[in-house]
């Protein structure tokens, strides 16, 4: 299931390199040279890195499908002048995701509901858990179902599976919608930069499998979700997007996790989003968000 909301003659273009003056100019000139119409610019210099982002969506006056190409064979040479990372794609061209869940199904639910809807523009290759209390509703939605239980004994074994998964299916984003494993370094470097996880706000204060109940007998008043990219780091990689609700001492700990599963869903869904559009960059340990 695919779908496009963007024209199919639309393309982005990201780029990051060293501060510089003239790189605005060099690539719009560049663009408009080739008779492309420039929809959307959204740029960034952070002051504290040195560093230039910018994202730009134009569309071209052809119907070409070839994304190496479509900025000409004289684009390498603005690129290598100012030092330049970039990729350029069709914003209609659905990327491939793999959903990871473990027993709580509310990320899940809504990933699916969203991309059922047509709200997030992924091709769904597949959803993997330790557990099969979810098989059910991968059938419903049509998307194959991967169980691959991890133990102590099993857990490298697992991860190879998971490894072997990603590359055969040409996977370009990894989503833990509540994959309550820990990752360990060697796949989380194999993912780097292309898988997002969920977490609540309680982090680090509140640990284990009731961080809820604790939160509720030290009084909380603020609780919400995080997501951000998986590094070696447990919980500690570049921040994406985060949301938070007040409480206070009336709500009960059933109260607080049903608000927390909105939250966390939400927070999930907006940075699974920005990632498939291409809205985000990477600036050392923290991210640049063209939302």
């Amino acid at each position: 299931m695919t779908y496009s909301t963007q024209k199919p003659n639309t393309h982005t273009l990201c780029v990051s390199c060293p501060s510089a003056t003239g790189i605005i100019a060099a690539i719009t000139s560049h663009l408009a040279g080739r008779g492309y119409f420039i929809c959307e610019l959204s740029q960034y210099d952070d002051e504290d890195t040195k560093r230039f982002f910018m994202r730009c969506t134009f569309e071209v006056n052809s119907d070409s499908t070839d994304e190496a190409s479509i900025l000409g064979p004289y684009f390498g040479a603005i690129a290598d002048r100012f030092g330049m990372a970039w990729n350029v794609h069709r914003t209609d061209r659905a990327k491939r995701v793999l959903l990871m869940v473990s027993k709580f199904d509310h990320c899940l639910r809504d990933l699916l509901y969203r991309w059922e809807a047509k709200e997030l523009n992924m091709h769904i290759v597949g959803i993997v858990s330790n557990h099969t209390m979810l098989e059910p509703m991968a059938t419903r939605y049509g998307v194959p179902f991967h169980h691959l239980p991890v133990t102590k004994e099993t857990k490298d074994a697992a991860e190879q599976s998971l490894r072997e998964l990603v590359n055969t299916q040409n996977v370009e984003l990894v989503v833990l919608a509540r994959y309550m494993q820990i990752l360990s370094d060697s796949i989380s470097r194999d993912l780097d930069g292309r898988c997002i996880n969920i977490h609540h706000s309680f982090l680090p204060s509140f640990k284990g499998g009731s961080p809820y109940a604790q939160a509720h007998g030290r009084g909380v008043k603020l609780m919400g979700a995080t997501a951000h990219y998986v590094t070696g780091d447990l919980d500690e990689g570049p921040i994406i997007e985060q949301d938070v609700r007040r409480i206070d001492h009336r709500y009960s700990v059933t109260e607080m996790q049903a608000m927390g599963r909105e939250v966390e869903s939400g927070v999930l869904s907006r940075a699974v989003r920005m990632h498939l559009e291409d809205r985000i960059f990477r600036d050392g340990n923290k991210t640049i968000v063209f939302a």
